[in-house]
């Protein structure tokens, strides 16, 4: 067995013991690792998923509006290309 899978064995075992024991001291490692997890989680350039559905939401209305401004544009154009009749 490698120092490796004997530490891990040690520590799975300690994590067993101390889950099953109930002891305060679990209540505190899942606080700071909460902590340590979103401290980490701020660092990155991410954004809420809120903020992402909202960001889409901006977006699709975004690219309606520029279809019917193409659609217009179009229409206008036409306009000017076809002969006016005296």
């Amino acid at each position: 067995m490698s120092h490796e899978d004997a530490n891990s064995g040690r520590t799975q075992s300690l994590f067993e013991r101390l889950i099953q024991s109930n002891d305060p001291l679990l209540g505190q490692i899942d606080r700071n690792a909460k902590s340590l997890l979103q401290s980490a989680l701020g660092k990155l350039d991410v954004v809420s998923r809120e903020e992402f559905d909202a960001q889409t939401a901006v977006l699709q209305r975004t690219r309606q509006r520029l279809e019917t401004l193409e659609q217009q544009i179009e229409a206008l154009s036409n306009a000017l290309e076809r002969p006016t009749e005296p």
